[in-house]
């Protein structure tokens, strides 16, 4: 099981110039709100509650990290749609630059006095590559705006008689000899 953690000191790898090192490590992604309604990032196998990353850390010329992150989770909550539990796999690369002194551009958020703060740059990166709809299946029909009816089970036999038009009634009141 990879190492849990949240913030990350990169002084500890003692890189050199040039030289990088790739590590396994297990991160808790804070749960996010989208739409109003809670949403979370679960590991794809069950039964962990941190999410296994791949975190690969260089060395740069002159000073300063290259960053790279890479997992893949499930965002669990309700489907956009129909309300019921969706669980789309978010497949996530994400690099960051951190050379202090060279720029706002290149000085990362995440990175303070060589000190990797993981758990945000994680979190930050899932919302970036999650689908801007949560859906339980991309094809969901939702629900029927008449009577909420799942329309996934309900089927394309469901149907509701159309309403009369309003801005009508006036000529049902009507009568002709």
């Amino acid at each position: 099981m990879p190492a849990a953690t949240h913030d990350f000191d990169l002084g500890t790898l003692r890189l050199s110039s040039g030289e990088g090192r790739r590590l396994e490590l297990a991160v808790a992604i804070e749960p996010l709100l989208l739409g109003g309604e809670p949403y979370a990032a679960e590991p794809i196998d069950e039964g962990s509650s941190r999410v296994p990353v791949v975190l690969d850390v260089s060395r740069m010329m002159g000073g300063g990290y290259a960053l790279r992150l890479r997992f893949t989770a499930a965002l669990t909550g309700p489907c956009m749609r129909c309300l019921k539990q969706a669980r789309p796999r978010v497949d996530v690369d994400a690099r960051e630059v951190d050379r202090p002194g060279e720029g706002e551009e290149l000085e990362s958020p995440y990175v303070s006095e060589e000190t990797l703060d993981l758990a945000a740059w994680a979190r930050d990166a899932f919302v970036l590559a999650a689908p801007s709809k949560v859906l339980c299946r991309e094809d969901c029909a939702g629900l029927c705006p008449i009577c909420a009816a799942d329309l996934n089970e309900a089927g394309p036999e469901h149907r509701h008689e159309a309403a009369p038009d309003p801005r009508w009634a006036k000529l049902r009141e009507l009568k002709l000899e």
